[in-house]
Parts: structure tokens; sequence; C-alpha cells
């Protein structure tokens, strides 16, 4: 495996975003260090070219005719290495050096085949997954593919858009008999790569949210409702601990616009998450934590209504977005990857340092990187245009990376909010010059 080439433009017309793309894409190509003839693209696009996909995807990929498989989707913003495009043209492509032997493309079209099964030889290790938000039963439907794989973990997000929600789906494997040919455009369903366990990631997740108050036991809950915490009404909690006065209608809306709770589910206590496993930062949520909205209040029964269903036992607290809370967790979890790469490297806060012959330094370097954040997150929540990717690039290096802003974070077989999926594809040998 080399380093996989990666590009990125943005321009009022796609065709000549593309051509720049591909005159990058082309250049990176011819350089020793770079995969040659890749056969797998990861094709990113922001929702400004979402009527253009199907053009775009056929111009592309007849430009690069030694790529035989696509994924990928559409995002409210996109992400590359160091800059993400937010609310204007433009996209992205990273090219994969992995022997088709090693992924497949699924889609409805071409579903995952169940784990243990095979496709031809292919099991699938894991798998990124790309998903309208529209579904039906969603999360069931994670759930499922997840376990088509060997390690029951899956990472993506789900697609963000202001017109049309399409996927890239593309496999030279071929489609179900009776589907006709494949277009690569899909609108609805999930689809995305699954990898064998020959392709080497390390994954983490990265959360946006704080904990304001201490964790508590829900007690009481019907469908959505959650009724009691530690066998207190739920809503009385809620008022006492974030000093809310309901009597004072417009600083207890303000107040509770913002207030959110971090869930977590007793079968996820004590997750040990990812591909390996995460460290947990004090004072702010570790990756089982799933974060969700306050929908509303029931004063009648004193509970409090939220965008989940959660179980007895499960354990809830309130939350708010957090933006230095953020940088720190993403600081961590890039650290954690750096770790497992190569332990002799060391970072303080943002601060990378490395061995004075970094020829010495890592033996496993990063090929490319996919980077799946939340559309309320980038630049607006760190604070400046780019603050999320460049936190990546200090920490991580110049690696390629590509990805989207999405609706909804996939990880494991959760569906996150407000937070970010870093994924890396590790390589052995030399470091690339």
């Amino acid at each position: 495996m080399k380093r996989f080439p990666y590009a990125h433009a943005t321009h009022p017309q796609w065709r000549m975003a593309a051509a720049l793309v591909l005159a990058q894409l082309r250049a990176q190509m011819a350089l020793p260090e770079q995969a040659a003839a890749p056969s797998l693209g990861l094709l990113y696009v922001t929702d400004h070219y979402a009527s253009e996909a199907q053009a775009i995807l056929d111009h592309i990929s007849a430009e690069l005719r030694e790529v035989t498989d696509w994924a990928g989707t559409v995002g409210i913003g996109i992400a590359t290495n160091n800059a993400e495009y937010f609310d204007e043209p433009a996209l992205a492509v990273m090219l994969c050096d992995l022997s088709p032997d090693q992924y497949r493309v699924f889609s409805g079209v071409a579903p995952l085949p169940a784990s243990g099964t095979g496709d031809g030889g292919f099991v699938a290790h894991t798998a990124l997954l790309h998903a309208d938000p529209q579904l039906h039963d969603l999360g069931e439907l994670v759930a499922e593919l997840a376990e088509r794989t060997q390690t029951g973990y899956v990472f993506g997000g789900l697609t963000a858009s202001r017109s049309a929600n399409v996927q890239f789906a593309l496999g030279s494997a071929g489609n179900l008999r009776g589907q006709g040919a494949a277009s690569g455009v899909l609108s609805g369903g999930i689809s995305g790569v699954a990898f064998g366990p020959e392709v080497e990631l390390i994954s983490r997740v990265t959360q946006g949210a704080q904990p304001v108050d201490r964790e508590r036991e829900v007690t009481a809950v019907e469908d959505n409702v959650v009724l009691a915490l530690d066998g207190e009404p739920a809503l009385d909690v809620l008022l006492r601990e974030l000093e809310i006065d309901l009597d004072q209608p417009e600083a207890a809306m303000a107040r509770l616009r913002r207030t959110l709770v971090g869930i977590t589910p007793p079968s996820r206590s004590g997750l040990d998450l990812d591909l390996n496993h995460p460290s947990h930062a004090r004072g702010q949520f570790g990756p089982e934590v799933l974060v969700r909205h306050i929908i509303g209040l029931d004063p009648g029964r004193r509970g409090i209504a939220i965008a989940e269903r959660p179980s007895l036992g499960a354990r809830l607290a309130f939350c708010e977005r957090h933006a230095q809370a953020a940088r720190a967790d993403l600081v961590r979890i890039c650290s954690e990857i750096r770790e497992e790469l190569a332990p002799e490297m060391s970072g303080i806060g943002d601060v990378f340092t490395a061995p004075d012959d970094a020829t010495l330094a890592a033996p496993r370097q990063i090929a490319g990187a996919i980077y799946v954040s939340c559309s309320g997150r980038g630049g607006p929540h760190f604070g400046a245009p780019s603050a999320e990717l460049q936190i990546v690039r200090r920490a991580l290096g110049d690696v390629p990376l590509v990805g989207f802003f999405a609706n909804g974070e996939i990880a494991h077989q959760q569906l996150y909010g407000y937070t970010g999926v870093l994924t890396v594809f590790v390589h052995d040998g030399v470091p690339a010059a």
C-alpha cells in the first residue's frame, strides 16, 4: 500500500473544479511514493453540486479509467486536509491503493453479504457507510450492516443536503440480477465500502458536548419521555440542577434550547470503542455517550421528552455544546491515533514533536484518512474557517484526507450527533518524503 492521492477544488462550474482535481491527482500519481494505479475512489461533493452528481461521477470515472470502484456522498460541507468547504460548490476525491480483493462497494442493488458467507472469498472486516437520514428504522439498518462485518464496527455518516440526498456507489463486482446497469448514483438507502481484514484501520470518535451535571440512572421511562432519574421526577431534576425557573419563560426557553442530554445505554457502559481502545478525557464524554436533543417537557408527568428512546438503567447527564471541549477532545483522538502509529512520538496540546531522525520515527504510516463531522461543527463552532481540520493537520501532519459534514455520524453500531469520526488507513514502510 502506498500513499493515497487526493485532491479538492471549488468553482462555480463543476467541470472546472473537476479539471483542477484531476490535474492534482495525475501529478501525485506520477510520484514514486504515491499510488500509481489505485482501484477505489472516494468522492465527496457539497450540495451545490448535488443535481450534477451523475455527470460528475461519469466525467471523473471516465478520466480515471484505472479506478474501477467508487463510493461517496454529498454534504452541506466537505472536509479535506487543513481545509473545509462550507456553503460553496466544491468536490474532493481520494484514490485508495487497495487490491480489489480487499474491499467491496455495496448498496441496495449490490448488498453486502452476511458475515461468514463471503463474496468470492471476500469477508467484510469493517465498513464505511453513507446513509439517507430519511430512512425508516435507520438505527436498525446500521446495526444490521454492522452484523455483516467480522468486527461489528462500521463508521461514516448521514447525507446532508439542502437538495438531493445522493450517494455514489459504483462497484466492479456487479449488482443483483435483474437490477440492470448501475449508474453509480443512488437516492435513499445505505451504501458504502466494506474492507477486508488485510486493510488496517484506526478509528476514533470525538465528542462536541460537555456535561454540566453528574450522570444519573434512568429509573422510569415511557417511549422517549424520561420520567425519573435516580428515583426523582426527571423534570424536577432538570429545573433544579440547571436553575431554570418556568415562571420566567424567556430565560427558561433560552437555557433549554442550549441544553442537551448525554445518554449511555446499559449495554455500552465501559465501552472499549473503535477497532482499538480509546481513553476518556476527564470532564468530557467518552465515545459510549450518545448526545441527543431535549424536544419537550411533560409537566403533567414531570418528565422530559428527548430525541431517543432510552431503556431503564441507562445513564443520563445534562450537557451543552462546548467549543473548547470539542477542540480538546479532537486533539485527544488525534494523539491516540498518533500514539498507536508511533509510540515514541509525543505531543503536548496541539504541538507535535518527533525525533530528529524522522525516518526512524514511524514505520507505520497513514496512507489516507476519512473524517466525518457533524454539520453543526466545522469553522462556525471552532471559531474560524477550517479550524477543525487545521487541528487534525497539526496533529497528524500532511496526510491525504477527505470527508464530509454530515446530518449524523456513524461509529460502532450507533448514530451520533455533534461528533467527529476520524478513521485512518495504516500501512507499513518508510515514511513518504
